[in-house]
């Protein structure tokens, strides 16, 4: 990208921003340790699933609990598997997606390993280059397994954790209508707007 915004809300308001030009470990280590010193504690974090971030912040926080955005989980998801998935494992775990925020967290687990082992000799299938024949469905249940410590936490702590980031994604897209009105501005301009927009979140 050519610049964007790492922010962090708390729910409320947006209490952090910097502009980046990639979402890097580095720049999220930073703005963590600028709050830390800025007098911010924190009673938890909910997170979009970026790689490390996670790993980030039990390095940080080894006891602040930390709950991994559905609405982010499952975008990730139908990026593998797309919205119209071909094969019956495929239509499974889109079904099983849809009910991440509905279903009892344990139903929910009990469900993912169940459609994994049904559907285990699929998943190893290969081509004759030795490739796996279905690595995107493989990549996408990775995902699940890797996040699937961090999904329920909102359930398993009463702390009135949100699950979502949507009061932020809300932010963002108040953000970039209000941008796009006004699509003739150059990028000195978009980026003084942007700020006033973010400061007044």
């Amino acid at each position: 990208m050519e610049y964007g915004y790492l922010c962090f809300h708390d729910n409320q308001n947006i209490i952090y921003f910097e502009e980046i030009k990639s979402e890097s470990i580095a720049a999220f280590k930073s703005a963590l340790y600028k709050l830390i010193n800025a007098g911010f504690r924190f009673k938890s974090f909910t997170i979009d699933g970026k790689r490390g971030f996670i790993q980030t912040l039990k390095s940080i926080f080894p006891s602040t609990p930390i709950q991994m955005c559905h609405f982010h989980q499952k975008a990730i998801i139908k990026r593998y598997i797309t919205n119209n998935p071909k094969t019956q494992c495929g239509l499974e775990l889109k079904s099983l997606m849809n009910r991440l925020s509905s279903d009892e967290p344990q139903s929910f687990i009990d469900q993912f390993y169940s459609l994994q082992a049904k559907y285990a000799e699929f998943l190893k299938e290969k081509n004759d280059n030795n490739q796996y024949v279905h690595g995107r469905i493989r990549s996408a249940i990775r995902s699940i397994k890797s996040n699937l410590p961090y999904l329920f936490v909102y359930k398993e702590i009463n702390a009135n954790i949100p699950h979502t980031t949507n009061k932020l994604e809300g932010a963002f897209s108040h953000l970039k209508e209000k941008i796009r009105i006004h699509r003739g501005m150059n990028k000195n301009r978009k980026k003084k707007a942007a700020k006033f927009i973010l400061i007044n979140s």
